[in-house]
C-alpha cells in the first residue's frame, strides 16, 4: 500500500473510529481526558506504525486496545485509582451491551449523550465537537470566533465539571431528547460549517466527509422527531447548501462566490427535497426558529435561476425576522450584504463599519468590507480590508479568491 493509501486509510479511520473508541474508553474507565488523551495516541501510534507494518484487517479493533493499553498505562503511571486500574486489566469487555434507547446509531447516541443540559449550551457543543466530530481545538475556535487558549480552558472547565458534578455518562432515553436536541443541532451545524468552508490552512477547503456525515445524522434527527420545526429546517438548510457544492471551487482551487457559480450545476434532487422542506414548515404557520429562516433565506437564492433574479428585499426581510430571534454580529454582517444588493454599498458600508469592536478577527468582515469599498471605486481601503481578510482566512480556496479581487484593483 502506497504512503498515499495509508494516509487515506488513518484519515477514514479518525474519521470512522474516533467517536466510537472514545465512547469505548469513557464507558470503561469514566474519564473524558483518559478517553481523548489514550484515543489521541492511539492514532499517533498508528501513524508511526501502520506505513511500517501495513494497515490492520480491522483498523478499528487495533485502535480501540490500542488506546485501552494507553489508558492502562496512564493509569499505572498515576499509581492513584486501584479500582479502575483493576477493571482496565481486563481488556475484553465482558460486560452486557447497554441499552441503545431511543437512538440506534452509535455516533448520534454518542452526541446527545455529550450535550448534556446541566452543560451551558456553548459549552457543550465545544465539548461535543472535540469529543465526538473529531475537530481541532483550533478549528472549533474559529466556529465560535475565540482565541485558542481560550477555547481550550472551555472545553478543560466542561470536563472538570462534569467529573465534580458527577454528571453520569449515560445514553438519553426518548423522553430526554426535546432537551438536549437544541445543543444537538447547534453541534451538527458548526460540523456542516466546518466542511462547507474549512478553516484549516492545511486542509482541503471543502470538506466532503463531515457535510455529509451532518446530513445524515439530521436525518436520522428528523426521523426521531418528525414533528420538531427546527430539525426540517437545519436539513433543509444543509441540503440547500449542500445542492452547491460542486460549483463553488474551480479548477484551479479558488472560491467561486454565490452570484458567479453555474446554477445548472447545482444538485436539483437536493434543492427540491430542501424547498419542500421549507414549504411544509410555511405551511405549519408556526413562528420558525433560527434554522427555518435560514432555511427559507436558501430557498430565495436557490430559487432564482439567474443572481439577477434574486428578491433581495425579501431576503432582507427574512434577515430582519431572524435579527429579532439572533441579534449576532454574523447576523448583522450577513443583512448588511444583502442590503448592498438592494440599496447600494453605500448603505451597507454604514452597517458594516459598526461591528469593527465585534468582529475585527472575523476573515469575512473584513472581506465584506473590502467588496463594498471596491464597489464605491476606495481602491486603497479595499486594498487594506483584502489584506486583512487574507490575513485571517484560513481556507485556501478563499485566500486564492481574495488574493485574486485584491489584485484587481487599479
Amino acid at each position: 500500500m502506497s504512503g498515499i493509501d495509508i494516509q487515506e486509510a488513518i484519515t477514514a479511520a479518525h474519521r470512522d473510529e474516533w467517536a466510537r473508541v472514545i465512547a469505548s474508553l469513557t464507558k470503561r474507565f469514566g474519564d473524558l481526558d483518559i478517553a481523548e488523551e489514550a484515543a489521541a495516541e492511539a492514532f499517533a501510534t498508528a501513524v508511526e506504525k501502520w506505513p511500517a507494518d501495513g494497515v490492520p484487517p480491522n483498523p478499528g479493533g487495533w485502535l480501540t486496545t490500542t488506546a485501552n493499553r494507553k489508558a492502562i498505562d496512564r493509569l499505572r503511571r498515576e499509581n492513584k485509582r486501584d479500582d479502575k486500574h483493576k477493571e482496565a486489566l481486563v481488556l475484553t469487555d465482558d460486560d452486557p451491551p447497554e441499552p441503545l434507547g431511543a437512538i440506534e446509531d452509535e455516533r448520534l447516541r454518542l452526541i446527545f449523550t455529550c450535550c448534556h443540559p446541566a452543560l451551558a449550551m456553548e459549552t457543550r457543543m465545544a465539548l461535543t465537537l472535540r469529543m465526538v466530530g473529531g475537530l481541532t481545538v483550533p478549528e472549533i475556535a474559529r466556529a465560535f470566533l475565540v482565541q485558542e487558549t481560550a477555547m481550550g480552558q472551555r472545553i478543560t472547565r466542561a470536563k472538570a465539571k462534569i467529573k465534580a458534578a458527577r454528571i453520569p455518562y449515560r445514553v438519553p432515553a426518548a423522553e430526554d431528547l426535546p432537551a438536549r436536541v437544541s445543543g444537538v443541532l447547534a453541534v451538527l451545524f458548526l460540523v456542516f460549517n466546518e466542511g462547507y468552508l474549512a478553516t484549516g490552512a492545511d486542509t482541503d477547503p471543502v470538506r466532503h466527509e463531515l457535510t455529509a456525515e451532518a446530513i445524515r445524522l439530521t436525518r436520522l434527527i428528523r426521523a426521531l422527531l418528525p414533528e420538531d420545526g427546527e430539525v426540517a429546517g437545519l436539513l433543509a438548510l444543509m441540503l440547500l447548501t449542500e445542492a452547491r457544492r460542486t460549483a463553488r471551487i474551480s479548477a484551479s482551487g479558488e472560491l467561486i462566490t454565490l452570484g458567479e457559480q453555474d446554477r445548472g450545476a447545482w444538485d436539483a434532487a437536493l434543492i427540491a427535497e430542501g424547498h419542500r422542506l421549507v414549504r411544509e414548515r410555511l405551511a405549519a404557520r408556526v413562528a420558525p426558529g433560527r434554522y427555518q429562516i435560514l432555511a427559507a433565506i436558501n430557498a430565495v437564492h436557490t430559487s432564482a435561476r439567474d443572481v439577477r433574479d434574486t428578491d433581495w428585499s425579501q431576503i432582507v426581510a427574512l434577515y430582519d425576522q431572524l435579527s429579532r430571534l439572533d441579534s449576532s454580529a454574523i447576523v448583522v454582517l450577513n443583512r448588511a450584504i444583502a442590503v448592498a444588493e438592494l440599496d447600494g454599498p453605500e448603505v451597507a458600508l454604514a452597517d458594516v463599519d459598526r461591528l469593527e469592536d465585534k468582529l475585527a478577527g472575523y476573515h469575512a468582515y473584513h472581506a465584506a468590507r473590502a467588496d463594498l469599498l471596491r464597489r464605491q471605486g476606495r481602491s486603497e481601503e479595499a486594498r487594506a480590508a483584502y489584506d486583512k481578510a487574507i490575513e485571517l482566512a484560513g481556507n485556501t480556496a478563499e485566500t486564492a479568491y481574495l488574493t485574486r479581487r485584491r489584485d484587481q484593483l487599479r
